[in-house]
């Protein structure tokens, strides 16, 4: 691969990092101000909106999707670096670019599986920002690790299915433009073959017998711009059957294709709170003095900054390789760097920002720095799109494979 990042990139990259230097950096303050005095906690802070349209006026909209057809017509390589700037601020960023999880990967959903009817009526708006989704597979009451495990049924009746169940840490699902949930549960719960038993099917989050029972948090935040982590309780849920995505049985299948392309853009945003981190170590290092002389040359604090870039040029290459990878044979003959990636991205950057905590003291815990909260972030992506064992477990098991 050449590691030299081509013309059109590099042109998106400039635009980004301008828009970011000249919008996002300055909004992040104003956003939580906005918030604070909204009279819910989950109105969007109105820079939000504001930040969404000089994006759009920019040409920085939905770079993410790969095809021309719906989104900017990049490849997952061209991608890369352009999330990597976005996860810098991964509170504002993404959705000022709609390029915000779920909603990414749900937009990906519809645009593979989705007929004419739901693109029309649930993708269109979605690409053009005015909506939100959710996607609503995890439950409490199993071990979702383990996707086949999922106990929500979807029952056939007539020309409606009837949706039972109970899911929780069900992202985007509290924020107030969100129209849609993506439901994850089981028309066949006796099938054979335990990967054929489900089916998803789109549930508008205004449907008689939806219920968002309550926020949960994640070490203590509600993650209130990417609208939070609902519990969801689906009671006796009525839709038409026109609202079965793909076809029954492929649930299973539908939700490894979704999760794929979303594993690699949290990598690629964790690199960028990577370096914000190391950014934010050096100035206090610098500026901070202790025992008579500046933190910056303390020996544990310079091989703490040195053992970050270290790491963080290691995780780039390898993330750039899967994306190239991806590109060129796809995301099956990608698999063991999606699943080397999803592994030691989180791992390594939520140790980084735990040093960076560390070097900040006090002011590392609290909201005066974004530490706290992007560490927060890193952890719970060892738990997101699959925890880490399960991919420790996949990947162990193919590389044993070729030596049997």
């Amino acid at each position: 691969m050449d590691f030299a990042y081509d013309a059109r990139t590099e042109e998106l990259r400039g635009r980004l990092l301008a828009f970011m230097d000249e919008h996002v950096y300055p909004a992040e303050a104003a956003a939580e101000e906005q918030r604070a005095a909204a009279a819910s906690p989950w109105d969007v802070p109105p820079v939000v909106e504001e930040l969404k349209a000089e994006a759009r006026r920019r040409g920085l909209w939905n770079l993410f999707f790969p095809g021309e057809r719906y989104g900017a017509g990049l490849t997952n390589l061209q991608y890369a670096p352009l999330a990597e700037i976005t996860g810098r601020s991964p509170q504002l960023a993404p959705t000022a670019l709609n390029c915000a999880a779920p909603d990414t990967g749900n937009m990906e959903l519809l645009a593979q599986f989705g007929t004419e009817e739901q693109r029309r009526r649930w993708l269109e708006p979605l690409l053009a920002g005015e909506i939100r989704s959710a996607f609503a597979m995890t439950e409490p009451d199993v071990a979702s690790s383990d996707a086949t495990n999922v106990q929500t049924r979807i029952e056939r009746d007539g020309d409606e299915y009837v949706i039972t169940g109970r899911k929780w840490y069900i992202s985007g699902a509290l924020h107030p433009d969100c129209r849609i949930l993506i439901v994850m549960g089981k028309t066949d719960p006796d099938g054979p073959d335990v990967r054929r038993q489900q089916s998803m099917v789109l549930v508008p989050r205004d449907t008689p017998g939806v219920e968002i029972r309550r926020a949960m948090r994640v070490y203590g935040y509600e993650d209130h711009y990417h609208g939070g982590h609902a519990e969801v309780v689906l009671d006796g849920v009525r839709v038409p059957a026109t609202h079965l995505v793909g076809e029954e049985g492929g649930g299973f299948a539908i939700a490894q294709a979704r999760l794929g392309p979303g594993r690699i853009h949290h990598c690629m945003r964790l690199i960028g709170m990577a370096e914000r981190a190391i950014e934010l170590m050096c100035r206090r290092a610098a500026a901070r003095t202790a025992f008579g002389k500046p933190l910056a040359r303390q020996g544990v604090v310079q091989e703490w900054i040195a053992d970050a870039r270290v790491a963080v040029e290691q995780l780039r290459l390898l993330v750039l390789k899967t994306a190239w990878l991806m590109d060129t044979v796809g995301n099956r003959g990608a698999h063991t760097e999606i699943q080397a990636i999803k592994i030691a991205t989180p791992r390594t950057v939520a140790d980084i920002l735990d040093k960076a905590v560390q070097l900040h003291g006090a002011g590392g815990v609290g909201q005066d720095f974004p530490l706290a909260e992007l560490w927060a972030a890193a952890r719970t992506l060892r738990l997101a799109d699959g925890p880490d064992e399960v991919h420790q477990r996949s990947l162990a098991r193919r590389e044993l494979g070729r030596h049997a």
